[in-house]
């Protein structure tokens, strides 16, 4: 049996309350992780993710890669990001119980790594429980040990508004990949994921309702998604 917690970044879109309506019809509660800009810019649509089940995340303010900027700057795009959420959740009238992160492109920091990490640590961030994640990299990475949370397969869906030669055939493909270039295969005897996606206005432009298209193939090949929990 393979299972999965899906995660989505780069909340809020005007996209977003469709996106959550779909996830509810399917019975699946995602971790969003937002961005802080985005989420000023389409407040409404962030609380609907809120008050309809979700849980959001802090993805730092303004996207950066973390590694080509300094440590208080990095702090500062955390801490911005967290402002925002904190008005968000007490805005929704949703009690704010976890507080996972995730670094933008996964980049967690190059030299800043250990401080990053110990940053989180101390203001207490919410480790994403990941203990069934089975594969040798993510030991060997220290992803079972670091606090932000990364994730074992990317959809890549997001590619689609930005590289021409990546098609729909192609989010297709990786899926059904067997020996993927980087993280684990999508599908495989007793697989265990965390999944990849993104809340994006330009990918729903050029692949209406990709979300379900991906999730639905991913379930009619037997994925079943996990409700997330925390460590």
């Amino acid at each position: 049996m393979n299972r999965a917690l899906l995660t989505i970044d780069d909340l809020s879109s005007r996209n977003t309350p469709a996106l959550v309506d779909y996830l509810n019809e399917k019975g699946i509660t995602a971790i969003f992780f937002a961005v802080g800009q985005n989420v000023e810019r389409y407040y409404k649509e962030a609380l609907y993710a809120l008050q309809n089940g979700m849980i959001v995340g802090n993805h730092s303010y303004s996207h950066p890669a973390f590694s080509s900027i300094s440590l208080e700057e990095g702090i500062q795009e955390i801490e911005k990001c967290e402002a925002v959420l904190n008005r968000l959740y007490q805005d929704s009238g949703t009690e704010r119980r976890y507080r996972p992160f995730r670094f933008p492109y996964g980049d967690k920091g190059g030299p800043h790594k250990d401080a990053l990490q110990q940053y989180l640590r101390e203001q207490h961030f919410s480790k994403v429980n990941d203990t069934f994640i089975p594969y040798s990299w993510w030991q060997e990475y220290s992803m079972d040990t670091d606090i932000d949370t990364f994730w074992s397969f990317d959809f890549e869906e997001y590619k689609l508004s930005l590289d021409p030669a990546f098609t729909r055939d192609s989010i297709w493909n990786k899926m059904h990949e067997t020996i993927p270039k980087s993280g684990s295969s999508l599908f495989g005897e007793n697989n265990r994921h965390i999944l990849l996606m993104h809340d994006f206005d330009e990918t729903e432009a050029l692949f209406p309702r990709y979300y379900q298209h991906i999730i639905d193939h991913a379930l009619e090949n037997g994925l079943q998604f996990d409700a997330p929990s925390f460590l």
